[in-house]
């Protein structure tokens, strides 16, 4: 079981052949690494399904290899998107191996062991999630980074200190582990070097990132949101050949906005940010780095709070709304997008 999905497992993989599984979207959610929140949002999990689905189908239409297999409908088919007569929270894709790197204490601080990955495995999940940035929206986790000293210009491609709500004149790729305990931004040469990579699959994963992040945003700029940034995650299949896995172009894995507000998980993060649980779990992350602790939760000192109920309406419209209008197709019964992003105006101008 995921923060937000569960894989069902059909036919398991072997060391050189893909097996079957299925994804079973749910309408949990997850923020800052938590895992699943107190709240379930109505309407998320087949949103994100079918907003998944569309984009998988669009990507291989571009030629760029993916697990996906199909939707499976209300009698168990497994169908293509314009198919389907009605929502669905099933998702079937072709399975790869998981090794997940070990983890060991060292001078005091949590380290992985990444031995198990070279440049001759093949059939296996690649331990890194792949990052675009088309511009820098408030919010977005490089601000935080540079203020740290954690990057520098440099390594972002940039001249200039950016600033929220910048427009990038050319994407920046980003790179962060996806196996540890929580998710580490790191540099390509140590992406590379983890992940058991050559430097022309260092090449071949941007060049595939670009088209990824070229399709999203034809995608979205049709139904009037604009791709802010969004993450891919990737896998060598038994030839090893790249192909793009999880699942892609949803308000999970993307930062869409319409009209200037964010129309994705970030809504979320946004409430959260203003509690006292979130400061919490940034003090637990940080002693947890310091003190070389790989479980930072129990650290914790409080859970997180619900969210509150008319948000929590509004954010589930929103996600239904959005797959609305990102595939072309009327599949749930609530307001248009332009409607929801008004409700959710009004929302946050009563509540600030």
């Amino acid at each position: 079981m995921g923060s937000v999905k569960d894989l069902e497992v059909i036919e398991k993989p072997t060391r050189d052949r893909m097996g079957v599984g299925r994804f079973h979207f749910s309408d949990r959610y997850s923020v800052f690494d938590w895992g699943e929140m107190p709240d379930q949002i109505e309407g998320k999990g087949a949103a994100l399904c079918l907003m998944g689905s569309y984009c998988f189908e669009r990507l291989e239409e571009r030629g760029i290899k993916t697990h996906y297999r199909g939707l499976v409908d209300s009698r168990g088919r497994t169908v293509r998107f314009d198919e389907l007569g009605q929502p669905t929270k099933i998702m079937e894709i072709s399975l790869v191996n998981v090794y997940r790197p070990k983890a060991y204490i060292e001078g005091g601080k949590l380290k992985y062991d990444y031995s198990v990955y070279t440049p001759n495995l093949t059939n296996y999940l690649i331990p890194l999630e792949i990052i675009y940035r088309n511009s820098l929206p408030e919010g977005s986790s490089v601000f935080k980074r540079l203020e740290r000293g954690l990057v520098t210009l440099k390594d972002l491609g940039l001249d200039h200190v950016p600033k929220p709500g910048e427009k990038l004149a050319k994407p920046i790729f980003d790179v962060s582990t996806k196996l540890e305990e929580g998710d580490r931004y790191i540099t390509w040469e140590e992406a590379q070097k983890i992940a058991g990579l050559t430097g022309e699959e260092i090449k071949a994963i941007k060049a595939l990132l670009s088209r990824v992040n070229e399709t999203i945003t034809e995608i979205a700029q049709k139904s009037s949101l604009v791709n802010e940034d969004g993450k891919i995650e990737l896998a060598f299949d038994p030839e090893r050949q790249l192909m793009v896995v999880d699942v892609v172009g949803t308000l999970d894995e993307c930062r869409f906005t319409y009209q200037g507000v964010h129309v994705s998980k970030e809504i979320a993060r946004v409430y959260y940010r203003r509690t006292e649980w979130y400061r919490a779990v940034e003090e637990a992350k940080h002693m947890a780095a310091e003190k070389g602790i790989k479980d930072w939760k129990s650290l914790c000192s409080i859970g997180p709070p619900k969210l509150d109920p008319q948000l929590k309406t509004i954010i589930g419209e929103m996600y239904m709304a959005a797959a609305n209008a990102l595939t072309n197709r009327k599949l749930f019964d609530v307001p248009s997008l332009a409607e929801t992003v008004s409700k959710y105006r009004e929302h946050i101008g009563e509540k600030l």
